[in-house]
């Protein structure tokens, strides 16, 4: 195999597969990035962790067409210490690689393409088509909210799933910890109706967010029960779907939540952030005491003192103190666009919804902690 290609392009298409690979592989062939050299001028840039693979193409000038695969974050080093603006050329044969750009010269083992995995994708029958824009709310607005225990293993993602609200087909996407639940709704696009519901994996969403900072347009989204791949211009991003039920997580979204606080985000966001200077690593708890068109937050902390702020906000209902975990309450806070936000409550004890308004596509909920 022999190709040249530019070095921007090449840290490009790098920058999009090595991510993927694993620092610490126990299997030596996914440490590397297979590199496929074809004679009408692309290269081909895959790599894998067996969950998730990322295939990017590129433009080159492909005087011998050929396939190896190389250590991906090496590669991706070299590449990215190279003098800008020059021409790479990359060689192999014999179990070696060499790359000559300018003056530098690298010789690097390779391993045969042959044994490098490829996720089958087999069938996937649903196909349709997100704005990337759309795509980008639909992960920002949920993605904190995602489950880090690998026990419950069927929250390690985001939820998909059709459905009909007030008559109108839409297509929901739904993350949760069990302290907290977000939920973005959008109109559901062309195509996906019959959609079977799918967890999209914590990685497979982290490297997906990535390559959308780069594209616009549409993404074509195509997917099966077990797998899901999105196509993003030059680069083609298949995961494995979580094998598991995520949870009726509707039966959680308060309906009957009396109390309406009226807030603006970004002063609240603050106020909350300043009084949990002091509290602890363990519980991050601040309290909530609300009277008419008062609101007074407060931290008390058994080794650091106490902290206080009142913060405006429009309260009518009866008067009652009820407490979160700062980040949180903070990570909710941080999603609203708007300068205004609801909170409806109904008692210390009970989930509390956070919505910037009625019509929003984002709902939260967040569990209360005794304080």
């Amino acid at each position: 195999m022999k190709a040249t290609i530019e070095r921007a392009t090449l840290l490009k298409c790098l920058s999009h597969v090595q991510s993927v690979v694993e620092r610490r592989n126990t299997i030596p062939i996914l440490s590397n990035v297979l590199i496929e050299a074809s004679a009408d001028g692309a290269l081909k840039l895959m790599a894998t962790d067996l969950d998730l693979q990322v295939v990017d193409t590129a433009a080159a000038t492909v005087d011998t067409p050929g396939a190896t695969t190389v250590s991906a974050h090496t590669l991706f080093d070299i590449a990215r210490k190279l003098p800008e603006g020059s021409q790479v050329q990359i060689t192999a044969a014999d179990g070696k690689m060499l790359i000559v750009a300018g003056r530098a010269r690298f010789n690097l083992s390779t391993l045969p393409r042959d044994d490098f995995p490829v996720i089958a994708e087999g069938e996937l029958p649903t196909k349709f088509e997100l704005p990337c824009a759309t795509l980008k709310q639909i992960i920002d607005k949920t993605r904190f909210a995602i489950s880090t225990e690998e026990t419950r293993y069927y929250l390690n993602g985001i939820f998909l799933h059709v459905a009909e609200a007030d008559g109108t087909p839409v297509l929901k996407a739904a993350a949760t910890d069990g302290h907290r639940l977000a939920r973005v709704t959008v109109p559901r696009p062309e195509g996906a109706e019959g959609m079977p519901d799918v967890i999209v994996p914590r990685k497979c969403v982290a490297e997906l967010r990535k390559l959308l900072d780069e594209v616009d347009g549409t993404i074509e989204v195509s997917l099966s029960p077990t797998k899901i791949r999105f196509d993003l211009g030059t680069a083609i991003l298949t995961s494995k779907l979580i094998d598991g039920t995520f949870p009726d997580y509707s039966r959680v979204i308060p309906t009957g939540n009396d109390k309406l606080l009226k807030l603006d985000p970004k002063s609240f966001m603050q106020g909350v952030d300043r009084v949990a200077t002091i509290a602890s690593e363990k519980t991050r708890a601040v309290k909530m005491a609300l009277e008419r068109d008062r609101i007074t937050l407060s931290v008390t902390s058994p080794e650091n003192g106490t902290a206080a702020e009142e913060v405006p906000g429009a309260y009518t209902s009866t008067e009652f103190e009820i407490g979160f975990n700062a980040r949180y309450l903070m990570d909710i806070l941080g999603q609203i666009e708007g300068d205004s936000v609801e909170v409806h409550l109904a008692d210390a004890a009970a989930p509390t919804l956070i919505r910037e308004n009625d019509t929003a596509p984002a709902l939260y909920v967040l569990m209360p902690m005794r304080v």
